[in-house]
């Protein structure tokens, strides 16, 4: 498993990406169904509750980068290599894959959401050796956020009353700047300066929260108004339940130089790992007042609830849970 991957560009993107944020979640009753999508060696897997099922074969390298449970149908986005090698965007339903690009050129889907009967997708396509961001609805393309001209990630997908909102970002002169998208309509969260990401947008009461990073400052944005977190760290992650709002995401330890696995709530700090080994966490869902996070330390994949961990795999190989979402 190439450890790399998207743990630095998209973490995961990413990954938080493809819950169902609403605060009616956190008002219902305390019995939880857990989904969390990853990937362990080189198998794309679901786990319900902690039992893994098997989306691929492992004879191709794949992500699934992003699950939403609506109606009792688990949908997960990510992608799977072909035999050039290129990643074709996929969506899984229920286990059966489908592909949403033509094939021609390399795609990658990094999150999805469900509204009403309407799927919609946000990921990325190259064209011309570039990647422009996009998002899918109902398997066809919505909308090009951007126009080829720099490259472009949209790395979370949202709708709320009808309107599409993605977080992203795209290259403006050798920075990355972090972007949300509403209806395709971008508006800018950093100024270009300094490189910056964002890898998660939730909608609550109104308001637009994203999830990322400026020049190595994991940052919340609220309506287009930064708050930093932690210095030297990245939010891969937001939810906001009860207008609390919670970020996960990574600090380094000043000793090992390890990432610690980490969720802020209302600006503060709780870490989830000590240090000892590399972790991240890289989405969080709240629901009846239980916060669940998903990610990995030393390379296992685990899910914390309230701060306890569970492991889903055994470490025999690397694996990674990119995304969580929670059903009462």
């Amino acid at each position: 498993m190439k450890k790399n991957i998207y743990l630095v560009m998209v973490a995961a993107l990413v990954l938080s990406a493809g819950c169902e944020k609403d605060d009616k979640d956190v008002k219902q009753t305390d019995t939880h169904t857990v989904y969390v999508a990853g990937k362990e060696g080189e198998v794309l897997k679901v786990w319900k509750n902690g039992v893994a099922t098997a989306l691929t074969d492992g004879t191709k390298d794949a992500m699934a980068l992003s699950v939403y449970v609506s109606n009792g149908d688990v949908y997960v986005a990510g992608y799977e290599r072909d035999a050039r090698d290129y990643p074709i965007a996929k969506l899984w339903k229920n286990g059966v894959a489908t592909t949403f690009t033509d094939g021609i050129n390399s795609s990658e889907a990094l999150s999805v959401y469900v509204s009403g009967s309407d799927v919609y997708v946000a990921g990325h396509e190259s064209n011309s050796n570039r990647w422009l961001a996009k998002i899918w609805k109902n398997g066809t393309l919505l909308y090009s956020l951007t126009d080829g001209s720099n490259h472009a990630f949209a790395s979370s997908v949202y709708v709320s009353n009808g309107d599409v909102y993605v977080a992203g970002n795209e290259n403006n002169i050798n920075k990355w700047r972090a972007k949300i998208w509403k209806n395709g309509v971008a508006t800018a969260l950093t100024d270009g300066t300094k490189d910056a990401m964002a890898y998660s947008v939730f909608v609550s009461g109104g308001n637009v929260y994203a999830a990322g990073y400026e020049q190595d400052v994991a940052k919340i944005w609220k309506n287009g108004i930064a708050t930093a977190l932690t210095d030297g760290t990245r939010a891969n992650s937001v939810y906001v339940a009860n207008n609390d709002v919670y970020a996960a995401g990574y600090e380094h330890d000043a000793t090992s130089f390890n990432g610690v696995a980490t969720l802020w709530k209302n600006g503060t700090a709780q870490r989830l790992t000590d240090g000892t080994k590399d972790a991240m966490a890289l989405s969080v869902y709240v629901s009846n007042g239980d916060v669940y996070v998903a990610g990995y330390e030393g390379w296992v994949a685990k899910v914390w609830k309230n701060g306890t961990a569970q492991s889903l795999t055994d470490g025999t190989n690397d694996a990674v849970a990119y995304s969580i979402f929670v059903v009462n």
